[in-house]
């Protein structure tokens, strides 16, 4: 049996309501939120969290792939899935390769992962971008998912079945964007929905022949794709019953183009019951149609985070502060040195304390030290060290300073010295947080984090944020 073993999905933290967008250009706008990725994220770090909250379920999982996709790449020749790899710290026999550039590449290689065979660990990543007041830039958000797509095995079991796929191809000019561009460009939206209509319908009878399954026996219906008048006028010819259409979540995180396929597959399999028939259609050059069902280890499998948690602790963004972080709006920045670029040679001697935040502990005195250190600072023993990666650790806020002089992108830095369970201290930046609500005695967790770029070069490190509960506090 072949399926997914473990799903994650990660949403960023901050909201830009998009009732805000007129408020200042006196245009544009709607109604609901989108996700936006704060000014230290990429699609990297983000294909991160989802993979670590997918992992995170399953321990046992040994995957014998690493495939990242995304069209918004931190990286081009450079292969961005490395990054991933080293803060997951699989072994170098674990080939990292990237799947990218376009809205269907996501979708795409879960399609092959699940028609080929051994593990495969499918993080997808999308961070979209729009002219401010643009339908695109209201109704996009940025977010990530991860799926693992394996053979049932002892440990990792599968949690949801493949029963079916089918794909529908065509050549048409729907939404573009040439290298360089951070905007894409669109077609009049009848065209779209007359060529995405048949070739969803298609691959959807083809999909569902071949998982040997009636439409009205389809308990969960995801369709999804940036053309959102072809998928609302495909979900009304798919003959499935009432109430088996899944929420898209357009209205609460948006649109996350390459990702929002696997986003929302993630959230399906965070509720689905064993037994339950699950589809999936994307429309994108265009269509693909995954079908599977929920097996009995879907009922003893446990989210590390669910995507429906993370929707709820999200806080709003002022559209100001979102068009700076985008590069939009260039607000002065601190009157200090903007940081050197990073040397290739010392970021990987360093390579698992900087990407999987590993310190060493003292094999004598069980000593953490934070970075690593040959020297242990109780009994002095010299090369008697263990490697102990913190970085799944969660601790507690000792003290705080707020500095509002520092070079940032987004001023003020709040630096906090935090106190691991179990041992380790370490002085680290936070992000994520609201340094006037922040008190000692926090409860925070670590995430993966880009520091800042220069000469091209970007520099990621780990970073702490807030603990949060799915009930917003």
């Amino acid at each position: 049996m072949r399926g997914i073993v473990t799903a994650g999905g990660y949403v960023p933290f901050r909201r830009l309501r998009r009732s805000a967008v007129p408020e200042l250009l006196g245009s544009g706008g709607g109604k609901g939120t989108r996700a936006v990725a704060s000014h230290d994220e990429d699609t990297t770090t983000m294909g991160l969290e989802a993979a670590r909250l997918a992992l995170a379920a399953v321990p046992a999982a040994a995957p014998g792939a690493l495939w990242f996709s995304t069209p918004t790449p931190a990286y081009v020749d450079k292969t961005n899935a490395t990054a991933i790899h080293a803060a997951l710290r699989l072994p170098a026999e674990v080939t990292a390769l990237d799947f990218g550039g376009g809205l269907r590449s996501g979708v795409g290689a879960l399609a092959a992962a699940l028609a080929g065979g051994g593990s495969t660990l499918l993080v997808v990543a999308d961070q979209r971008d729009g002219l401010p007041g643009s339908a695109d830039e209201v109704a996009g958000a940025d977010a990530a998912a991860c799926l693992l797509v394996a053979d049932d095995s002892p440990g990792a079991p599968v949690i949801a079945e493949l029963l079916g796929a089918a794909s529908a191809t065509d050549e048409f000019t729907d939404r573009w964007r040439t290298p360089g561009e951070r905007r894409s460009k669109v077609w009049e939206e009848r065209f779209g929905e007359t060529r995405y209509l048949p070739l969803g319908r298609d691959a959807w009878a083809r999909g569902l022949k071949a998982a040997g399954v009636e439409a009205t026996a389809v308990d969960r219906v995801v369709v999804t794709g940036m053309h959102a008048r072809a998928a609302k006028a495909l979900v009304a010819r798919l003959g499935v019953e009432s109430g088996a259409m899944v929420d898209d979540l357009s209205a609460s995180v948006g649109q996350a183009g390459a990702a929002h396929p696997a986003l929302l597959l993630a959230s399906v399999l965070e509720q689905a019951e064993p037994g339950q028939t699950v589809a999936l259609v994307h429309l994108a050059d265009g269509a693909e149609v995954i079908v599977l069902r929920a097996t009995g280890a879907i009922a003893g499998w446990t989210p590390a985070r669910t995507v429906a948690e993370q929707v709820a602790t999200g806080a709003e963004l002022p559209y100001g502060k979102y068009l700076s972080w985008r590069g939009m709006l260039s607000p002065e920045p601190p009157r200090r040195p903007e940081p050197l670029r990073v040397q290739s040679p010392a970021a990987w001697r360093a390579e698992d304390w900087k990407y999987a935040f590993v310190g060493s502990r003292d094999r004598s005195s069980g000593a953490i030290h934070l970075p690593p250190s040959r020297v242990s600072m109780q009994g002095g023993a010299v090369d008697d060290m263990e490697p102990v990666c913190l970085a799944g650790t969660p601790g507690t806020i000792a003290t705080f300073t707020i500095d509002r002089i520092a070079y940032s992108p987004s001023p003020p830095i709040v630096f906090a010295v935090v106190d691991f369970e179990g041992g380790g201290r370490y002085p680290v930046e936070l992000t994520d947080v609201d340094a006037d609500a922040l008190r000692m005695g926090d409860r925070v967790e670590m995430t993966f984090r880009r520091l800042y770029s220069a000469d091209g070069i970007h520099d990621y490190f780990w970073k702490a944020r807030p603990v949060r509960q799915a009930h917003g506090g």
